[in-house]
């Protein structure tokens, strides 16, 4: 009691899927009876094969999605596209350039001498120093600055 050839040929001439297509469950003796497409089509005619209508797409999973999103989820290292260094290059740009001019800045006043901004300049080129208030608080601390002689 296989309808499998009727479901085929019924898909092509409707055309659709053998998913949608409908056979009357009353009536089955009769489809079974169908063996050639001009069979299946009269069946057609008479309303015993019918294609179901198309299922639409569900919004539940997008609307969901789209909530997580504006709570701030969803922003992970699995979901981040292009090349990792790109932020952080420019960051780190920022930071070293404002700590580098603090240092020409401190040299050229004379507030510390030539070595101590050799060695200051080199701990600030290997990411030591935060900001350009952690290097003047590590400078305090470090009694780096040069007395006022007097």
């Amino acid at each position: 009691m296989t309808l499998k050839t009727q479901k085929t040929i019924a898909a092509r001439l409707l055309k659709c899927g053998k998913s949608r297509v409908w056979l009357d469950p009353e009536r089955i003796h009769d489809i079974e009876e169908a063996i050639t497409a001009q069979d299946v089509r009269r069946l057609v005619k008479d309303g015993l094969i019918e294609a179901l209508p198309k299922q639409g797409l569900s919004n539940a999973r997008k609307k969901k999605i789209a909530l997580q999103k504006r709570k701030g989820r969803r922003r992970g290292p699995g979901s981040r596209k292009g090349h990792h260094a790109g932020e952080s290059k420019r960051h780190w740009m920022r930071t070293i350039r404002a700590i580098r001019s603090q240092l020409r800045q401190l040299r050229s006043e004379q507030k510390i001498e030539k070595i101590t901004y050799r060695k200051l300049y080199m701990k600030s080129k290997s990411g030591f120093f935060r900001s350009r208030a952690h290097l003047m608080t590590y400078i305090e601390r470090n009694n780096m600055l040069k007395k006022n002689e007097l």
